[in-house]
């Protein structure tokens, strides 16, 4: 939120600036501008003669930290600063000209700066950029002031200004949309992963949990043809009194040998006499 404070007469007077600064009071200017972090100026421009750079280092001394627009005003002159990402940077118009301006300025050379240099103006030494951005500053002054004296290119450097801002914003928002996508598909591709993972193991245990059916299975069915095969080869080789284990041919039974006639003992003397008398 822009604030409006009044310093002291002591602390500024307008014999800071010197003469011509002092004789421009009564005209509607943009006098000094400059670009620093935090106590460091990296680039100035100013038109007129004076101590602005110890006057710039006071000033730099008397602003907060964190991100804020202020507005110091001072014997008729306004000290504009728009301070973000540690950079600080400082309009400093005449009363005349109010503070749409000075403000819509400092907006054109935030982004300008920030797009020119970047990451740079972070390590940069003091008046690094001077050489190359005090041209711009004086343009974009000019431009400024020529802007102000007509209300129709005054609505339309604002407007660009605010396009600008749309376009930043809305890089912005795509940028954090995709990083969000990005983060989605990172989520979704582990959880792939896992489940692939999940699925690989499953189908290892399901494959070795049907091998060892499919042994079983073989197991079980060659019992079976052995004990088939056991039985055919009993009843086939001991069945009807046979038994084909036993080497050689099987003997014919033997035939019944006549029995030997009974011997007669040899006759008696009287039996001989008997059959003689007979005879």
């Amino acid at each position: 939120v822009a604030r409006t404070l009044t310093w002291t007469r002591g602390w500024l007077s307008p014999r800071a600036f010197g003469a011509k600064m002092a004789d421009s009071a009564h005209g509607g200017r943009l006098i000094y501008a400059l670009v620093a972090r935090e106590r460091t100026v990296l680039a100035e421009y100013t038109a007129f003669t004076g101590n602005f750079a110890a006057v710039a280092a006071q000033c730099l001394e008397k602003c907060p930290n964190q991100d804020a627009k202020l507005t110091y005003r001072c014997d008729g002159h306004t000290f504009n600063f728009l301070i973000e990402d540690g950079l600080t940077y400082l309009v400093v118009a005449e009363a005349a000209v109010g503070r749409q301006i000075p403000f819509v300025l400092l907006e054109r050379i935030k982004d300008d700066f920030k797009a020119t240099y970047g990451f740079r103006a972070r390590t940069a030494i003091a008046l690094a950029f001077d050489r190359q951005y005090a041209p711009k500053l004086k343009q974009f002054m000019n431009e400024a002031m020529s802007a102000s004296a007509d209300p129709d290119k005054m609505r339309s450097v604002q407007n660009q200004v605010s396009a600008v801002k749309s376009v930043m914003i809305e890089n912005i928002e795509r940028v954090l949309d995709r990083g969000e996508k990005i983060e989605l598909l990172v989520d979704k591709t582990e959880n792939l992963r896992f489940q692939a993972d999940t699925f690989q193991k499953s189908g290892r245990q399901l494959r070795r949990a049907m091998c060892r059916q499919n042994l079983k299975m073989k197991l079980v069915i060659l019992g079976i043809l052995l004990m088939i095969g056991l039985v055919l080869f009993f009843v086939i080789c001991y069945g009807g009194g046979r038994n084909c284990t036993s080497s050689g041919k099987s003997s014919p039974p033997p035939s019944p040998s006549p029995s030997p006639s009974p011997v007669s003992p040899p006759p008696s003397p009287e039996e001989d006499r008997l059959r003689f008398a007979l005879l």
